[in-house]
């Protein structure tokens, strides 16, 4: 198959800024072979693995297909789960960036359902969503069906599979019979088949295989705990491993904010990149991290596209991302240009499947670690600052100093005295951000 750019896809300026600023270059099969189909208005099955970039193969052509004038819901798409809503809704948001007035919301149980209510009465054109609490949003009358033109249902094969196959049927019962449906799942059982028998029109097939995934050469440590522990465990890492530069990626903006705040109250050097950095902004912290002026980035997925430094001696996924080619692109960010480089994902109990997963289809192993004790840093810091004395005695210099430690021990201190008591305090002062 000839390799075509997105400009060969006829996509407007506005949605190729878009897409440029999240860093994709070139389609992959299942957009190449998707969007084109989209913008013709056919309905698709695509059968498509995790991370083959089935996202963007419908989130560019709604970028295109909506009419952002209108503040109605006009495209709806169905996910298996929350963390999958909201990482489609904001990809469609930095793809759709640049179409001033198109807007876009996550809806999902476990979000506050009067904040999602006042979201989509403000108008929004395209709703993102679990089945379960879509239907919610339905039956209330926040969300109004009449005008929804294209339907998705996302990963279809996991949906049916946690049972929302009643809620799915549901929902395209009661949408407009003249819609557009796209559906994308990576297998396809019977149970998929009779719904795109009953719920679809002259559906055009689509089946990527996806190339085999490469996993770069870095050293892969895991570390399970509860996500309370999360923050202490990044900070004894930091310490233990003595990361001069470090990309820590979290799955959502609120979360990298709350790191920031939280790393910066015990001492580090941290900035952050996510969705509302202004460009400005991004690339001043960019260069301070070239420069190693800061020692910490703080990252969502999107915001870390094209972000191109080759001295991260480590990438930390403090969330674990849902899509298994994110997490390839996570841990490709370090051991670049010859250097070595280390990956660490924190795991919580029900995580463990994801981790799994990820391991089976990258045929890699990932190794597991225990967090480190306080212990383990106070060694750590003793040992730095035994260096650090080792390094002032050899580099001389010391005779104003010398004087000064003189005039203690001429007060009736002998020099261990003086020197364990220095040490005490150097010792204590990195205690108290530990």
């Amino acid at each position: 198959m000839e390799n075509k750019t997105f400009k060969d896809l006829s996509i407007s300026r506005e949605t190729l800024r878009g897409i440029k600023e999240l860093g994709y270059l070139e389609p992959t099969e299942v957009q190449s072979k998707a969007i084109p189909l989209i913008m013709e208005g056919k309905d698709i099955i695509a059968q498509a693995k995790t991370g083959t970039g089935k996202t963007a193969a419908f989130g560019i052509p709604l970028a295109e297909l909506i009419d952002n004038n209108a503040k109605l819901t006009q495209a709806m798409v169905l996910c298996p789960t929350r963390e999958l809503a909201n990482q489609v809704a904001d990809e469609l948001a930095g793809i759709s960036k640049c179409k001033k007035g198109l807007n876009i919301t996550a809806i999902y149980g476990g979000r506050s359902m009067g904040q999602q209510t006042q979201d989509l009465e403000n108008g929004v054109q395209i709703v993102v969503g679990t089945p379960g609490r879509i239907i919610d949003h339905i039956e209330r009358k926040h969300v109004k069906m009449d005008n929804v033109e294209i339907m998705i249902l996302d990963e279809a094969d996991e949906m049916l599979k946690m049972g929302f196959r009643e809620s799915i049927e549901k929902i395209l019962e009661i949408s407009p019979r003249e819609r557009q449906t796209l559906l994308f799942s990576a297998t396809m059982p019977k149970p998929i088949l009779r719904i795109t028998d009953e719920y679809m029109q002259n559906p055009e097939h689509i089946k990527v295989t996806g190339k085999e995934m490469t996993v770069p050469e870095v050293k892969q440590y895991y570390l399970e705990m509860k996500e309370n522990m999360k923050v202490e465990a990044l900070h004894r890492l930091l310490e233990v491993e003595n990361i001069k530069l470090a990309l820590v990626f979290c799955n959502t903006i609120k979360q990298v904010d709350r790191l920031y705040i939280k790393l910066r109250s015990r001492g580090h050097a941290v900035e952050t990149l996510h969705g509302d950095i202004k460009q400005k902004h991004r690339e001043k912290t960019i260069g301070n991290l070239k420069d190693e002026n800061i020692n910490i980035i703080i990252a969502t997925d999107v915001a870390a596209r094209g972000l191109d430094i080759d001295n991260i001696e480590a990438v930390v996924n403090y969330d674990l991302p849902q899509e298994i080619e994110t997490y390839i692109h996570r841990i490709g960010r370090t051991a670049r240009a010859g250097r070595p480089g280390n990956a660490y994902s924190f795991v919580a109990k029900g995580e463990i499947g994801k981790l799994t997963a990820i391991q089976r289809h990258t045929k890699t192993k990932i190794i597991p670690r225990e967090m480190p004790s306080i212990k383990d840093v106070e060694r750590v810091k003793e040992t730095q600052v035994a260096d650090n004395i080792r390094m002032s005695i050899r580099s001389g210099n010391l005779d104003k100093y010398d004087a000064w430690v003189e005039k203690l021990a001429g007060e009736g201190h002998s020099y261990r005295e003086i020197a364990a008591s220095l040490a005490k305090m150097i010792l204590k002062e990195g205690k108290k951000r530990t």
